[in-house]
């Protein structure tokens, strides 16, 4: 019987958990978005919207975050896994 409840509750409810959990990391850490921040800033940067110490304070914050990001998704990927 416990085999039973298991198998029809608490393993969907774990997988689920799995999926949100990924996908709050995707959000987190999402690298494609802080390169297209980067793009941005440096068009900002050429259309005179930024002065040349304001882009690279930015550029500077941006990449941080992107190496931040880019590590931590490669310690994270293929760890994400719920142990029964």
């Amino acid at each position: 019987m416990t085999f039973v409840v298991d198998d029809l509750l608490v393993r969907p409810f774990l997988g689920l958990l799995n999926v949100i959990h990924s996908m709050a990391i995707e959000g987190m850490y999402d690298t494609d978005a802080l390169r297209d921040e980067l793009k941005e800033n440096r068009l900002l940067f050429e259309l005179g919207e930024l002065t040349e110490t304001e882009y690279e304070e930015r550029r500077a914050d941006i990449e941080n975050r992107l190496e931040v990001a880019e590590q931590a998704r490669e310690q994270l990927s293929g760890r994400i896994e719920v142990r029964q």
